[in-house]
């Protein structure tokens, strides 16, 4: 709750504005009954017809200023909501940019979608409503027990014997629903990533004649979904029914009174009607209160997903690494010092580890192949390199610079990179390439024509301009590449990381780009994973992994003796054994 405080109070002006509106709508919804009374028992009896024209029109009058103010004041209080729901979306989203990868991992990226989604509407529904229903809801309850305590103090005090009930029986109610809430939130994430994968891997799933397989899944999950919330909604509604039930018990026992009371000529009917019209509103007040608790009690487990986002603490700050003693000549470009890594590990749990002591060093200029087999850890080496986990034990350093010393933008400027699983955007070709950055259109042109993307770029009938489907869709997968790869090369980077970017290349092609890298960035530091031993074998150095271990370091001359593994894998692949 404190989270929707902090995010109401920069609208505090508009949404004080909102409730002054509101306040007169609803002393005016107030006045009505009791006009209605003084009509029947004071002008009536007159026999006149002009004080009852008057006052009629009074009542006329009072009618429609309650019904301007009411929509006026919701107009401003959805404005308010909308505003309020803007906020906290722009920030977790923001927030969710700056999550370590760590904390991404824990955290999930299909909950980190719910959370931005249907946790921020949960929010919006109830900033909305507080400012509906949280002013004219409990001013219609304690002003309408106000005024027929004055027109009625015996009809009154049955309303009142039932009030504490409802209040009790609220507050209970709202208790339990709260982590009710919360857990079908959770749910929620676990429908979202089935969702998520099933969109993102349709064409497999349809390939392989699974879609009733996941249709099941799917369903298990839904179902699961919809048994939590009707749980939840079972507990929340149980107030409904038990508050008719009360208030109907209390409005025949105020009929039945007031009937007596006004045969005995100790109340006037006039009164007993308004007091029927108040009881009905009290009545309409409290449901609207039960409303606000149900709304609230969703908000408040929404509020606290978010807040657990929010209150993240920032991990991969710059920090100041102890000095280690070398030498000032010729210090290389990138260096890694015995590294060791487990993406949950702590330092000294070795049998977690995914990489252990992995060192080498690169110059300015110089390249490295890294190649191993599935699971060896070669990815976890860019993803320690570009500092989006922290090693667990070692070193990383830049120019002789430990990247934990470094501000991430500094750091990740530095690069040009490729990812194994890139994501080409539903934006131009000309804007997949520059990605917002200070690029112009000849610089992204030169980076096409290096990556060979220049050719199926110009073909395309809008060129550069041609926007792609998402996830580039209407691009085969070798076109993607040399995209992807065009968009690292832009910018001419000071160090290239490609991960696995030439996997839907043929061998000609995957050659004439490393081959124009070669020429055009001699001074651009260059490391590459690939499973091809062709790939690596013109690299200044190839690293060879098996199970997070180096097996094998230097060029593929002495790789090919000193290396079985290595040898093996080139011998298989470039067809050196029978």
């Amino acid at each position: 709750m404190k989270l929707i405080v902090r995010y109401c109070k920069p609208y505090a002006g508009r949404m004080l504005y909102g409730f002054l509106i509101k306040i007169v709508g609803t002393f005016a919804d107030l006045g009505l009954p009791w006009v209605l009374s003084y009509i029947l028992d004071e002008v009536v009896p007159l026999g006149k017809i002009r004080p009852v024209i008057y006052w009629g029109a009074f009542m006329l009058f009072l009618a429609f200023a309650a019904r301007y103010c009411n929509i006026w004041a919701n107009r401003k209080a959805s404005l308010v909501a909308q505003d309020v729901t803007r906020a906290v979306r722009h920030d977790l989203f923001v927030k969710t940019m700056e999550l370590s990868g760590g904390q991404t991992d824990r955290l999930h990226i299909p909950s980190l979608v719910s959370r931005m989604t249907s946790d921020t509407y949960n929010i919006h529904q109830m900033v909305g409503m507080m400012q509906r229903l949280g002013v004219r809801a409990p001013m219609i309850l304690l002003g309408g027990i106000v005024i027929t305590l004055t027109m009625e103090p015996v009809l009154t005090l049955v309303l009142i014997i039932l009030l504490p009930i409802l209040g009790a029986l609220i507050f209970y109610i709202s208790k339990k629903g709260i982590p009710l809430y919360k857990r079908v939130q959770e749910t929620m994430d676990s429908m979202v990533r089935i969702m998520r994968e099933n969109i993102s891997g349709i064409r497999v799933i349809k390939a392989l004649s699974k879609t009733e397989y996941e249709k099941e899944r799917f369903a298990g999950a839904n179902k699961e979904m919809v048994k939590r919330e009707l749980h939840a909604g079972h507990i929340m509604a149980l107030s409904g029914p038990v508050m008719s039930l009360l208030l109907n018990i209390g409005l025949t026992l105020v009929v039945v009174v007031g009937a007596y009371r006004v045969n005995s000529g100790a109340s006037e009917p006039g009164k007993i009607v308004a007091f029927l019209s108040y009881f009905t509103m009290i009545l309409n007040a409290v449901i609207m209160i039960n409303r606000i608790f149900v709304v609230a009690s969703k908000a408040t487990a929404s509020a606290g997903r978010i807040e657990e986002v929010l209150s993240s603490p920032k991990e991969l700050l710059p920090v100041r690494m102890q000095e280690f003693e070398r030498q000032e000549k010729n210090v290389p470009h990138i260096e890694f010092r015995n590294v060791s890594f487990g993406y949950h590990a702590e330092s000294g749990e070795k049998e977690k580890y995914c990489i252990q002591n992995i060192s080498f060093s690169l110059h300015h200029g110089e390249s490295l192949g890294v190649i191993g087999a599935t699971g060896s850890g070669k990815t976890t080496l860019l993803n320690l390199l570009m500092r989006f986990y922290d090693v667990t034990e070692g070193q990383i350093l830049i120019d002789g610079k430990d990247i934990r010393e470094m501000p991430l933008t500094e750091l990740r400027s530095r690069f040009g990179v490729v990812f194994q699983n890139d994501v080409v955007f539903a934006d131009t070709l000309q804007e997949n390439i520059s990605f917002g950055r200070q690029i112009n259109d000849d610089e992204a042109a030169v980076a096409a024509e290096y990556a060979l993307a220049a050719g199926f770029i110009r073909e395309k009938e809008d060129g550069f301009l041609h926007k792609a489907a998402i996830k580039g869709a209407d691009l085969s997968g070798g076109q993607r590449q040399r995209l992807l790869v065009a968009r690292a090369l832009a910018g001419t980077p000071e160090i290239l990381l490609l991960d696995d970017s030439s996997s839907a290349l043929d061998y000609r092609t995957d050659a004439d780009i490393r081959k124009n890298i070669r020429e055009h960035y001699r001074d651009t530091t260059t490391v590459l994973v690939a499973q091809r031993a062709s790939s690596v074998m013109q690299m200044t150095n190839i690293l060879v992994l098996e199970d997070g271990g180096c097996i094998g370091y230097g060029t593929h001359e002495e790789l090919m003796e000193q290396c079985a593994v290595y040898r093996e894998i080139a011998e298989l692949q470039m067809g050196d054994v029978e």
